[in-house]
């Protein structure tokens, strides 16, 4: 062997190998898991307010069950920034869901744990920590477009 040509010994392979399948095996339990990846449930809530209806389809995770167990609920509906609209809850909801997401688009009903509001994109949006995907609204989210405050009835469907 020559002396400026290190040696891989056993060792150095056993390690590489059991390293790489480790990897490997916790990428894969993780994806099952991804906010990225979920996909809308039966599991629904319509929202009215200013005489219009959305309707969302929530995703299966804690935060969102969790959201669930609360409606029927009267609050008030008003706008964010220029891209969402935001709703006090009456509690905080569980953070397990809390995991990052980067497929963001408009449509997405998500909650803000930090101040315990629901925030219902319309606008682009881009993840931050705190941010729990809920759900997705099925048929648009057009009611979302009118500026103002208004009372909201939030109900299971």
């Amino acid at each position: 062997m020559s002396p400026n040509v290190p040696s891989v010994t056993r060792r150095v392979v056993l390690a590489s190998a059991l390293a790489t399948g480790g990897l490997a095996s916790l990428a894969g339990a993780q994806k099952g898991n991804d906010p990225a990846s979920e996909e809308p449930t039966t599991m629904k809530v319509t929202m009215t307010f200013n005489g219009q209806n959305v309707v969302a389809s929530l995703y299966d995770n804690p935060s969102a069950r969790d959201f669930a167990s609360l409606p029927p609920l009267d609050l008030t509906i008003d706008d964010y920034a220029d891209n969402e609209k935001i709703v006090y809850l009456p509690r905080k909801l569980t953070e397990a869901a809390s995991e990052p997401f980067g497929n963001e688009r408009p449509g997405d009903l998500c909650y803000f744990a930090p101040w315990g509001n629901l925030a219902l994109f319309y606008g682009r949006y881009r993840y931050s920590s705190g941010l729990i995907r809920l759900g997705r609204f099925d048929d648009g989210f057009e009611p979302l477009l009118v500026r103002g405050e208004f009372p909201i009835r939030i109900e299971r469907v």
